[in-house]
C-alpha cells in the first residue's frame, strides 16, 4: 500500500494534467518569456496552482519551478518539502510532440523519498515511494483512484532486453560533452544506440530499463530531478553528481544542479 502522501502527489499530478492537456489541445498558448529565456506558457501557471492547493493539504512547505523564489534562510530549515516542476519540458509542449511531464518530489533531510513523474499525452504515469519500489502505469486520466494504482502498476524496472548499449539524452540541450561521452562508450561497448527524448522521461527511460544511462552535461535545476531521481533510486539506480561523486542531494542554497549521471 502506497502512502497517503504518494497518493496525494498522484492526485495532484493527474488533476494538473487534465487542464494541462485542455491548454494543450487548444490554440493559444500564452507563451511568454522568463527570465533566463525560457519559455512559459499558461498551462505552466494552470498546473502550478492545482499541484499548489493540492499539496498544501500534507501541511508541507512547497518549492516550484513557477513559485515565488523562497530565501535559503528560510528552506534550510526545511527538514521535509515538495519539490514541483509543473511542465518539466515546456519547449516540448510548445513544439506538441508530447514529451513532456508534471514532477513531484518529496525531499526528506535533502533526499528524494517520494517520485511522481506524468506524463499527461501519454498517460503514463511513473512513481515511487522509498523502501516500496518504483512502479509505471498507463492511466486514464478520467479513470484513475491512486489507492488502487499499485496493484495495477508494474514494478521497475521492466524486463527490456537490451541487446545494445542505450543512451538516452536531452533533445533540445545536446552538448558537446554529451556526444564526447557516447563516443567514448563506443570505444568501450562498440555499438552504442541513442535516443533523444524531453523533460524527465529520460530519467524514467532509466529506471524502466529501457536505457542503460543518462549523461547530463548541460544546466538542469532541483525540480527538473527531483522526481526523477526518486524514481530511479527506487528502481535501484543512481545519479551521481559529477562533481561531488556522490548521490544529488536537494534543497541547497543554489537550487542548479551540477552535472550528472544516471546508471
Amino acid at each position: 500500500m502506497i502512502s497517503e502522501l504518494t497518493q496525494l502527489a498522484i492526485k495532484a499530478a493527474i488533476e494538473a494534467s487534465k487542464d494541462i492537456l485542455i491548454i494543450y489541445q487548444s490554440d493559444d498558448f500564452e507563451i511568454e518569456n522568463k527570465e533566463d529565456n525560457s519559455p512559459l506558457t499558461k498551462a505552466d501557471k494552470a498546473a502550478h496552482k492545482i499541484i499548489s492547493s493540492i499539496l498544501q493539504e500534507s501541511k508541507i512547505p512547497i518549492l516550484s519551478e513557477e513559485g515565488k523564489s523562497i530565501p535559503y534562510e528560510t528552506r534550510k530549515y526545511w527538514n521535509k518539502l515538495w519539490i514541483v516542476d509543473p511542465i518539466d519540458g515546456t519547449k516540448e509542449f510548445i513544439k506538441r510532440n508530447g514529451e513532456f511531464t508534471v514532477n513531484i518530489a518529496l525531499i526528506e533531510n535533502n533526499k528524494p523519498v517520494i517520485g511522481v513523474v506524468l506524463a499527461p499525452a501519454s498517460g503514463a504515469l511513473y512513481f515511487s515511494e522509498k523502501n516500496i519500489g518504483a512502479f509505471k502505469s498507463i492511466v486514464n486520466l478520467d479513470f484513475i483512484n491512486p489507492e488502487n494504482l499499485l496493484a495495477e502498476a508494474l514494478p521497475l524496472p521492466l524486463n527490456h532486453k537490451n541487446q545494445t548499449f542505450t543512451v538516452v539524452a536531452s533533445r533540445s540541450h545536446l552538448s558537446k560533452e554529451t556526444e564526447a561521452y557516447v563516443e567514448n562508450l563506443r570505444t568501450k561497448h562498440g555499438e552504442v544506440k541513442f535516443i533523444s527524448i524531453g523533460s524527465s522521461l529520460k530519467l524514467c527511460m532509466v529506471a524502466e530499463g529501457k536505457a542503460n544511462c543518462y549523461p547530463r552535461f548541460a544546466p538542469t535545476m532541483e525540480w527538473d530531478t527531483a522526481a526523477g531521481q526518486a524514481i530511479c533510486e527506487a528502481a535501484g539506480f543512481q545519479v551521481i553528481d559529477f562533481k561531488t561523486k556522490k548521490s544529488m542531494i536537494y534543497n541547497r542554497e543554489d537550487l542548479l544542479n551540477n552535472w550528472f549521471n544516471v546508471l
